[in-house]
């Protein structure tokens, strides 16, 4: 696929395969990330400006919550099932909390990256003639008061 390809002429996979293996969105040759979660300024093969990219905690929420359900059901069903000491308990799920939080972080940004170039989502913004309009409607509402 060439990289001349618009957002919208992507079949929808593709945008999540380039975001779960790291790449960039538009080529998807080159890499999303300098280092562990750490963006680069442009992608190294077509030159994508990467300072679009917003995902902010989303990552990490989904990542969390996905994750505690895990571990929270597999110990649940631990105890139920075994009821082992409070110190195994500890040996068997800190381990795990830090494997199904750290390891997918990296891939979840880089999906929620990919998915935010292919629907072009931005910041809301206000335009000034639509706040204008709506400061006119509420003074005739008002009475010009």
């Amino acid at each position: 696929m060439g990289d001349r390809l618009s957002p919208d002429a992507l079949p929808p996979s593709l945008p999540i395969a380039r975001g779960l293996r790291c790449r960039c969105p538009r080529c998807g040759e080159g890499h999303l990330f300098q280092s562990f979660l750490t963006l680069r300024p442009v992608c190294e093969k077509c030159g994508l400006d990467y300072s679009f990219a917003d995902a902010g905690d989303g990552p990490a929420v989904f990542v969390i919550l996905i994750g505690g359900a895990i571990v929270v059901f597999a110990a649940l069903i631990t105890e139920v099932l075994y009821q082992p000491p409070y110190w195994l308990h500890a040996v068997l799920w800190l381990p795990l909390i830090l494997l199904v939080t750290v390891l997918p972080l990296r891939m979840v940004k880089g999906l929620l990256i990919a998915l935010q170039y292919h629907h072009k989502a931005a910041p809301g913004r206000l335009m000034a003639k639509d706040v204008d309009k709506d400061v006119a409607n509420v003074d005739a509402a008002s009475g010009g008061a």
